[in-house]
């Protein structure tokens, strides 16, 4: 029996980008296909004649087991028809029937080990015996004439096993799934089940901004890149917190303060879970990522560096991670060095170790480029600087809404990240620092809460994290950056990586498909940002254009004019994609991009 999983319009790594709707009672399906799977015969020594594929999102819920039957060749036709009548084309069924027709059925055959029985999902089936079982023959859309089946966008039943298993039982090349579907099984704020696919429009539903018009249009937000959109759960955290809690903290012993010191403490309990750092003293709320950067710069950089010390940070670097070393290195006399990147937008390592040595007191990398959307070997990077002595920042600020992260894995001396940019509030970010590195550096600000004992003599500061969060927090900020980390920890952040790399990967491919636009960056390594030119428009003019069509983009240098330099450009129009974004979006990026070509 022939299997192909792909859909039969031939696209195996991207979902259709248009919605399409159930074409049969998958009920129907999946009793019809029990049928016919529990009465399969349990070995044939015969070859068994290619039929043709079946897309992955119209197969049903197969039983654990085939038990030893008999079925008469008349019966075991009339089920096939049964079940290409439903899951089928007109067309398509005479060859399915005579397929099925062909196959020699005998008793006392043995099960086929792909089918005996699995104790769970995660058991999955003998993959091995599968393949010796099933003989793989993908059929394109030309080989079917007039055929076209969109691909359902929510199949209600799926196999016991997982895709990757599935996908490698059934094609040789082992493409990219089609679809991805959650491991995380808490989402009852999503409608979600554990067993359901990705569901990026059940997803949209949490996100208010997102369902209105601007200029007329449908808002299409793919600027996440500068900020991201909030969840419904973050917004109403905020409120709870203003209407419930509002106190100031750590201070007070009446009910509110005990209720508000609580929120923002488990706050950066759960951003310690996130970043998987060993306590959550380590973990220091800021306004963002470039006030982490200037906290280090001013404490353990005035402290640690000298006249002579090298400071080395890339050419992919945020402004926000070369301004605060250069007032550093103007004031002590350090030198800075830059880490070239390639063509394509990557870092060469070679000269990157070439350029470490024993004056490196600091390596200052970003995590991915937020210009070009290049994710960088940054624990590599760290494991190489620790060698040579130097002490490593990570500018995480565009990772962390992409990909998991752990600072332990990472290794990194400190790592940064802003709220904003993690569907939080604006105003609060994150420094983690090693425990004892926090221990040895002096305070940055003065004030109340960094203190335990002042007097005009002297003051005896608090440990950390107190000691480097003068004043009053930003609490209420803190509390929707906790709500975010919960709403994204429910969705899974494996499952969200997963998704947006299809996303970008059909991105990338649709705008290199539009005569005389150039892609800016095209490392294999990328999340999902998407800077170009176009032709010799310029790129505010394209942004303009864009927006007069509800589609929202930056245009400009993104605050990475070095990156820029380094291409010989002034700026890009630059797409990115968060998880809430959908193929139809791009697809209408696409056209209007087309249209502009020609005005």
């Amino acid at each position: 029996m022939t299997i192909n999983i792909q859909g039969l319009n031939g696209e195996s790594n991207h979902p259709s980008p248009n919605e399409g709707s159930m074409m049969f009672d998958p009920s129907v399906v999946e009793a019809i296909a029990n049928q016919l799977y529990t009465a399969l015969p349990q070995e044939d020594t015969n070859p068994i004649p290619e039929t043709p594929s079946v897309s992955q999102a119209t197969t049903p819920n197969l039983g654990n087991q085939a038990p030893n039957q008999t079925l008469s060749e008349e019966a075991l036709t009339e089920i096939a028809k049964q079940l290409s009548a439903q899951m089928l084309p007109n067309n398509l069924e005479t060859s399915l029937k005579q397929a099925f027709a062909q196959l020699q059925l005998t008793s006392n055959r043995e099960t086929p080990a792909a089918f005996s029985s699995v104790s769970s999902p995660s058991d999955a089936w003998n993959v091995e015996a599968l393949k010796e079982y099933t003989e793989i023959s993908p059929v394109s859309p030309s080989e079917i004439p007039g055929t076209s089946i969109a691909t359902p966008p929510k199949p209600t039943s799926i196999f016991p096993v997982s895709q990757v298993e599935l996908q490698k039982a059934f094609d040789r090349e082992t493409p990219q799934p089609s679809f991805y579907f959650l491991a995380t099984p808490e989402l009852e704020n999503l409608g979600l089940k554990s067993d359901a696919p990705f569901d990026v429009q059940v997803i949209r539903k949490d996100f208010p901004i997102l369902h209105q018009k601007v200029n007329g249009k449908p808002l299409i937000w793919l600027d996440n890149a500068a900020t991201t959109q909030k969840p419904q759960n973050v917004i109403d955290a905020l409120s709870h917190y203003y209407q419930q809690d509002n106190s100031n903290i750590h201070r007070a012993a009446h009910t509110l303060a005990a209720r508000a010191t609580d929120a923002y403490e488990a706050a950066r309990e759960k951003v310690q879970r996130f970043l998987g750092a060993s306590s959550s003293s380590e973990i220091i709320f800021v306004r963002g990522t470039t006030e982490a950067i200037n906290l280090v710069a001013q404490t353990y950089g005035r402290k640690n560096i000298r006249a002579g010390d090298e400071i080395l940070l890339s050419n992919l670097e945020h402004h926000a991670n070369i301004v605060p070393w250069q007032m550093l290195a103007q004031e002590t006399g350090a030198i800075i060095k830059v880490i070239p990147i390639s063509d394509n937008g990557e870092v060469i390592l070679e000269e990157y170790t070439r350029l470490l040595g024993p004056r490196t007191r600091i390596v200052g990398i970003t995590q991915v480029s937020n210009a070009l959307g290049t994710i960088l070997p940054v624990r590599e990077m760290t494991e190489i600087a620790h060698r040579h002595g130097a002490r490593v920042l990570i500018d995480g600020a565009q990772a962390v809404s992409h990909q998991p992260v752990n600072v332990q894995e990472l290794n990194c001396d400190f790592y940064t990240l802003s709220g904003h940019k993690l569907f939080a509030p604006n105003g609060i970010g994150v420094l983690y620092a090693k425990r004892e590195i926090l221990e040895d550096l002096p305070p940055w600000q003065g004030g109340g809460s960094m203190i335990r004992h002042v007097t005009f003599e002297k003051t005896i500061y608090s440990d950390p994290p107190a000691k480097f969060e003068a004043g009053t927090p930003n609490i209420a900020d803190a509390v929707g950056l906790g709500a975010a980390i919960d709403y994204i920890t429910r969705l899974g952040m494996t499952n969200i990586e997963r998704y947006e790399h299809q996303l970008t990967e059909y991105a990338m491919q649709r705008l290199a498909e539009i005569p005389g636009l150039r892609l800016i960056g095209t490392a294999p390594h990328k999340v999902s940002v998407l800077s170009f030119l176009l032709n010799d428009i310029p790129v505010e003019e394209v942004g303009k254009r864009l927006a007069q069509e509800g589609i929202a983009v930056r245009a400009g240098h993104h605050c990475a004019q070095p990156t820029m330099q380094r291409y010989g450009i002034t700026g890009t129009v630059r797409p990115s994609l968060a998880f809430y974004n959908t193929y139809q979006e791009i697809e209408t990026l696409v056209e209007v991009l087309q249209t502009i070509r020609f005005r």
